[in-house]
């Protein structure tokens, strides 16, 4: 079964990704990608297939991957239905922005544990409570306090990773038509990040991918998971959260127009449902959670 070079939803600058998602079933493509991932399931079920091995998995279940490790979460459906399915995953590259830090003295025995797991594991039910909450605390964390707590994480699943077994008996490399790094997929979301300040319409990057309209969407949503808008509005959020938090002086109105927005209303609307607050919102519960104490 060819693998797919997946790409991960994320914005330039920014060292891990925290993603929720809520689907009918889980994304169904064998794929990998540069990131390890910690993906919790907080609802559905089905058989998680890492390489060659199949592994039942159930609400609640947490697994780790290794980065580049091919694999589906593939859902089973109950009487011909697929029930909602719902999960949180964290990515990390291990080899990209944070790889300084994983070379330091102090960071020697996370960096052991990335190295000695990129086969994955499953966290046993015994530890869910610990790790979940961890989980739940990153999430929730401010820009500040994030690595912190991934760091905090990363040292639970070190620790817990010693009484697991892997996923895989190996890792088997595949042939790919295109290598990582400077495949289609990769360059067309490098483009988006370029270009996405612009008024940046799907025709404009279809026509730079050299496919339909039609041909690009298809495309897109199986390499990333999300639809080019979809895309688009969480990497225009994040820039417009990311003036926030710098205590930008600017309006509101002017930052979102600045980062690719031409409409407020639109833009009201796609941040509530991007972050599930309005700008004014975000923007007290970040100041509130950054200045509490001081």
């Amino acid at each position: 079964m060819k693998t797919l070079q997946f790409n991960v939803p994320t914005t330039q600058g920014q060292s891990l990704t925290i993603q929720e998602d809520v689907m009918d079933s889980f994304y169904p493509y064998l794929h990998k990608h540069q990131e390890a991932q910690l993906m919790w399931i907080k609802k559905g079920q089905g058989v998680l297939v890492v390489e060659d091995t199949l592994h039942p998995f159930k609400e609640n279940d947490i697994f780790f991957l290794g980065a580049n490790q091919p694999h589906v979460f593939k859902s089973m459906s109950q009487n011909g239905l697929f029930n909602e399915s719902r999960s949180i995953s964290i990515f990390f590259d291990p080899h990209g922005k944070l790889k300084s830090l994983f070379s330091l003295g102090e960071f020697e025995s996370l960096n052991h544990f990335i190295n000695s797991n990129s086969r994955g594991f499953k966290v046993p039910d015994a530890y869910f409570n610990q790790i979940s909450e961890r989980v739940v605390q990153l999430k929730s964390a401010d820009e500040l306090d994030k690595l912190m707590q991934f760091f905090y994480l990363l040292r639970s699943l070190a620790m817990i990773s010693k009484e697991t077994d892997p996923l895989c008996i190996e890792r088997i490399e595949f042939n790919q038509d295109e290598p990582i790094g400077v495949s289609r997929i990769s360059l067309i979301c490098n483009y988006i990040k370029e270009n996405f300040k612009k008024e940046l319409s799907l025709e404009d990057v279809a026509n730079y991918a050299n496919l339909t309209p039609q041909a690009f969407c298809r495309y897109f949503k199986k390499h990333c998971g999300v639809t080019f808008v979809s895309y688009l509005n969480r990497i225009r959020i994040k820039e417009v959260c990311n003036h926030l938090n710098e205590g930008d002086l600017e309006s509101v109105s002017f930052i979102a127009y600045n980062c690719g927005f031409n409409s407020i209303t639109n833009f009201n609307r796609v941040f509530k449902q991007v972050r599930g607050c309005n700008p004014k919102e975000y923007t007290d519960n970040y100041k509130n959670t950054v200045f509490t104490g001081i």
